[in-house]
């Protein structure tokens, strides 16, 4: 297994642009051995025959047609614009 140096941490905090002291720096190399660790130990079970699990609730994407309906708000919004045109409000240019 790969042991974690002092470096090794700071290459980290600097990669996330985070600022830290010594003994953040000591603790947090202390932390990632022991997650680095628990994944060593994932490692060793047996996961022959067992099936990759995408999706654990089981739900189904449902769909439905995509039917355009004409509001009746529409019109009245159109009327109470200045200028409009196939169904869409015409707007001055802005850069």
């Amino acid at each position: 297994m790969t042991t974690i140096v002092n470096d090794d941490v700071r290459q980290l905090a600097a990669l996330s642009a985070i600022d830290l002291s010594d003994d953040e720096i000591s603790a947090l190399q202390h932390d990632i051995d022991n997650i680095l660790g628990y994944v060593k130990k994932l490692d060793e079970l047996d996961t022959d025959g067992v099936e990759p699990t995408y999706q654990v609730t089981d739900l189904e994407n449902v769909w439905r047609e995509d039917e355009v309906e004409k509001s009746p708000v529409l019109d009245k919004l159109l009327e109470l614009a200045p200028e409009h045109a196939k169904q869409q409000i015409k707007v001055s240019k802005v850069l």
